[in-house]
C-alpha cells in the first residue's frame, strides 16, 4: 500500500492518551508502541490489562510525574496513562478502493467537508466504526487531523478504519466517481429523505463543516443530496450525531435487502 514509508520513517513518535485509546494502540497492527507512560503513585486499577498486554509484548511500562505528562498533553485528560508510538500514518484514497472492491455494491466511505472541531472529528469516526463505514477521507488544509484530541474523542477506534487525507478533496470524489462510487451529500436543504433514498450501493457520504455545511465546489460533485427529516424546532444536528443518524438509516436498509 502506498505509505510514503520514507517520508513516515522521519516522523516523530506522537504521543496516544487515555486508557481505551492506549490499550486499541497495543491490540492494532497498524501503529507501533514504543512505550508506555504511567502516572507515578496510580494504583494499577483498570491499567492493569494495559501492563499485561505491554509485558507481552516487551513494550517498556514507565512510570512518570504527573506534572511531565500534563505538560507531555496539555489540556487532555489523559487518564494518567499515555502510549508513545511511531505517528499515525494516513492512507491513500487509491487503497480505499483497493479494501473497498470485496464489498461491491455496499462500500461505504466518509468524506469530511472541512470540519475543524476535534471533538466532532473523533465523534464522527468513533460513529463510522460503529456502523461499519469502509473509509474516512479528510482534507489536508483548513480541517481537523488525527492528533491525540481526536484520538482519545474517538476512544481509539481511529486504529480500526482506514483514514485516507487529501490534498484536493474535489479531485479524490472525481477518483471514487469513477471508481463507480455515488457521491452523496448531506444538507438540511436536499430534497431528497434519507428514507427515501436507495442506499444499495457503492456511496461517498459527504458531512460538512460545524458553520457552513459543504461547499459549492464539493456539493457540484454530488450525484443527490440528502436530508434528515426534522420532526422539531431545532435547526439542524451536531455533525457527528448527523453522521450517526444517516449512518444506521443505510446498516438499516442494507440489512433489510
Amino acid at each position: 500500500m502506498r505509505h510514503h514509508q520514507e517520508r513516515d520513517q522521519r516522523k516523530r513518535p506522537h504521543l496516544i492518551p487515555g486508557l481505551h485509546s492506549v490499550k486499541e494502540a497495543l491490540n492494532s497492527d497498524r501503529i507501533r508502541v514504543h512505550e508506555i507512560w504511567i502516572s507515578e503513585g496510580r494504583d494499577p486499577g483498570r491499567a492493569r490489562e494495559i501492563i499485561e498486554i505491554a509485558g507481552r509484548k516487551k513494550i517498556p511500562v514507565i512510570s512518570k510525574k504527573t506534572d511531565l505528562m500534563n505538560e507531555a498533553l496539555p489540556d487532555t485528560a489523559h487518564q494518567g496513562i499515555i502510549a508513545v508510538a511511531a505517528e499515525f500514518t494516513y492512507m491513500e484514497v487509491e487503497d480505499l478502493i483497493d479494501l473497498s472492491r470485496d464489498r461491491k455494491g455496499h462500500g461505504l466511505m466518509i468524506a469530511v467537508d472541512h470540519i475543524t472541531d476535534e471533538g466532532n472529528l473523533g465523534a464522527l469516526i468513533r460513529t463510522a466504526v460503529f456502523f461499519g463505514a469502509h473509509g474516512i477521507i479528510l482534507p489536508k488544509d483548513r480541517a481537523a487531523q488525527v492528533t491525540h484530541s481526536v484520538m482519545k474523542r474517538s476512544a481509539g477506534t481511529y486504529l480500526n478504519i482506514p483514514i485516507a487525507r487529501v490534498v484536493n478533496l474535489s479531485r479524490a470524489l472525481d477518483m471514487l466517481a469513477e471508481a463507480g462510487f455515488w457521491i452523496i451529500g448531506s444538507a438540511g436543504a436536499g430534497m431528497e429523505s434519507i428514507y427515501g433514498f436507495d442506499w444499495q450501493r457503492d456511496v461517498v457520504l459527504i458531512m460538512g463543516s460545524e458553520d457552513k455545511g459543504m461547499g459549492h465546489m464539493i456539493t457540484n460533485k454530488c450525484h443527490q443530496i440528502v436530508s434528515i427529516p426534522s420532526k422539531g424546532n431545532a435547526e439542524s444536528l451536531n455533525v457527528s450525531v448527523a453522521c450517526g443518524v444517516i449512518m444506521s438509516e443505510i446498516a438499516r436498509q442494507r440489512s433489510a435487502g
